[in-house]
């Protein structure tokens, strides 16, 4: 009689290793690239109250704000997040600071978004230190 095996061989075992470890060596960075920019995002997403302030001060006044102060909205040292420390408002201009809580990648970095008026409409120019890969569309 003969005994039946059941179970895998280990070069079977060592092809299942194999294959995981390729998908995680793929699947790691391109996670970490994802979480980058949700932080730059979260980022851009607390300046939305400044560029508004900002925006509506420009239309009635036909000036930029020079401090947060002026555009109405806190301090810059209040506009924070998990990973921004500051958000600034000086001549218009936004300045959105990463802190240490955010990836090394970014951390000590700014976003900085320039209003441009189109004459009834405010438009954004956004530049930054950040590489681009890191940076959402309407920054790049």
């Amino acid at each position: 009689m003969s005994k039946i095996q059941k179970g895998f061989t280990l070069i079977e075992l060592m092809i299942v290793v194999a294959i995981i470890a390729i998908l995680a060596a793929i699947a790691i960075p391109a996670y970490q690239d994802y979480t980058i920019r949700a932080q730059v995002s979260d980022g851009l997403s607390l300046a939305s109250g400044s560029k508004t302030a900002v925006s509506e001060y420009y239309q009635q006044r036909g000036q930029f704000p020079t401090t947060n102060t002026l555009a109405g909205v806190s301090l810059s040292s209040s506009i924070i997040g998990n990973f921004v420390t500051q958000t600034d408002i000086t001549n218009g201009k936004i300045t959105v600071s990463y802190g240490t809580q955010a990836h090394s990648k970014i951390t000590a970095s700014t976003v900085v978004l320039s209003p441009i008026d189109r004459g009834g409409s405010m438009e954004w120019d956004c530049t930054s230190g950040i590489q681009d890969r890191y940076l959402p569309t309407q920054c790049r």
